[in-house]
């Protein structure tokens, strides 16, 4: 583990003396400044002095650095930390995580309703429902086990009006296809006892549901991933890469460069890394990326789509209304406008689905989409919520957050399963390419990982 990185320091002060040894002398006395304070002592930092396109001049490449290294994971949401992790604990892998933000889990894993799901929603087999169904027993076992923030509270899926129950009847069935224990239908009035805000004609319990603090949970995957030599690179980007051989070659740049980038001249790469592995785990911005690996064929790689989701809390609330979460009936590209509880009990309801167009790629790695929380927008939520919790006030809902769901489905299609493309997809050996890792994400991330790293290294 230490010449990894002691060879990877290496090239890094080699690349920043070049142009300015005061610049470098500067940023190597603060390589490891550029991770979570409480998890610093293994964080590397790459400086970029120019700028890219998905274009490339390979001649140009042949001046530009390179470093070879074991495995390179590209992005610090939670999935891609669960990989490094998997990588280098159980496999004893050397990891490298890029991240182009300025620390881990900054985009989806920070932006979701942090619910532990039980793998109801998601057809038998798919990977989905296999991957939620694993990823929560290794998720509830590695809370208890590292003392992680969480409740196993149950979940109220709720009919509002009779026509709905064929489809709470389909859902029980599917849950018990894909192995979710406990399970039970209850009528209105049994699940109003339960929750006595609750309004619903019928009801189906899910004990195996729950919540998580997910902060603590990437917190304690990051410093076991760095306990076992992986190194965290934040504010650096991976903005494309070309296929040399049979392997990829990764080209990246710190993010500063990019946030300046005038879109005029071309991208160009400050270093090359050459890995035997590579997980593209960059999340909303994953298909891009693959998109500017060059030697990729283009064919495999799916259209993209992004559902942004706007939460509202409940406000002037001193006592919790629900002690269940509770959800409606699933609508297109999501499971509803649902009651979520946090494990300080604040109520929060949401996310909503609101398509959104495509940003540019350089955006996305920076992952500048619009987050904002409009107001006006709690229209919409008052008269769903209101179905099942009637009781609701005007003028009680107060803007929260937002997160984007990276689908590659889009409005009215079928709801796709997660992609996991590796060398029998792609035909580049030693690459694995995470496409659509929305919800359950979260819930499945170790599974996730077990799963790529199995696939890996078998291969």
């Amino acid at each position: 583990m230490v010449k990894f990185k002691e060879n990877t320091m290496k090239s890094i002060t080699q690349i920043l003396t070049k142009p300015n040894p005061l610049i470098a002398n500067s940023l190597l006395q603060n390589l490891f400044s550029r991770s979570h304070p409480k998890h610093s002592s293994s964080s590397t930092s790459i400086r970029s002095i120019s700028s890219s396109s998905s274009a490339y001049n390979y001649t140009q490449l042949e001046s530009v650095p390179k470093e070879s290294v074991d495995c390179v994971v590209i992005g610090a949401g939670v999935v891609g930390i669960a990989v490094a992790r998997e990588l280098s604990l159980k496999h004893g892998r050397e990891v490298l995580v890029v991240e182009s933000g300025p620390t881990f889990g900054t985009g989806t894993s920070s932006r979701n309703s942090e619910v532990i799901h039980a793998g109801i929603y998601y057809p038998f087999n798919s990977l989905k429902a296999l991957f939620c169904v694993r990823g929560r027993k290794l998720l509830y076992r590695y809370c208890k086990e590292h003392e992680i923030p969480h409740e196993q509270m149950g979940k109220l899926i709720v009919a509002t009006r009779s026509s709905e129950i064929p489809k709470l009847d389909a859902l029980l069935n599917r849950g018990i296809e894909n192995g979710v224990d406990g399970l039970r239908l209850m009528e209105g009035y049994e699940a109003m006892k339960l929750e006595p805000e609750l309004h619903c004609v019928k009801a189906l319990l899910s004990p195996a549901s729950g919540i998580i603090d997910t902060h603590s949970l990437m917190l304690s995957l990051v410093g076991e991933a760095e306990s076992h030599g992986t190194t965290f690179s934040y504010n650096a980007s991976v903005i494309g890469g070309h296929r040399e051989g049979n392997k990829i070659q990764l080209h990246i740049s710190e993010s500063s460069a990019l946030k300046s980038w005038g879109a005029s001249s071309p991208l160009h790469p400050e270093l090359i890394l050459n890995p035997k592995l590579v997980v593209n785990s960059a999340g909303l911005s994953a298909p891009s990326l693959a998109r500017r690996f060059c030697g990729l064929d283009s064919g495999v790689i799916p259209t993209p789509y992004y559902a942004r989701g706007c939460y509202f809390t409940l406000s002037n609330v001193k006592t919790p209304l629900f002690h269940h979460l509770i959800y409606p009936m699933p609508e297109d590209g999501g499971l509803g406008v649902h009651v979520t509880l946090d494990l300080n009990g604040q109520v929060k309801f949401g996310p909503d689905v609101e398509w959104i167009d495509c940003i540019d790629d350089i955006s996305s790695f920076l992952n500048l989409f619009d987050y904002s929380v409009c107001k006006d927008r709690s229209k919409r939520f008052y008269p769903e919520i209101r179905k099942y919790y009637p009781n609701l006030k005007d003028g009680s809902l107060e803007p929260g957050y937002s997160g984007i769901r990276p689908k590659v489905s889009g409005p009215k299609q079928v709801p796709a399963d997660f992609l996991v493309q590796g060398e029998d997809i792609h035909g580049i050996t030693g690459l694995v390419n995470l496409f659509g890792i929305e919800s359950p994400g979260l819930t499945a991330s170790m599974a996730i990982a077990e799963y790529v790293a199995a696939k890996l290294i078998t291969n």
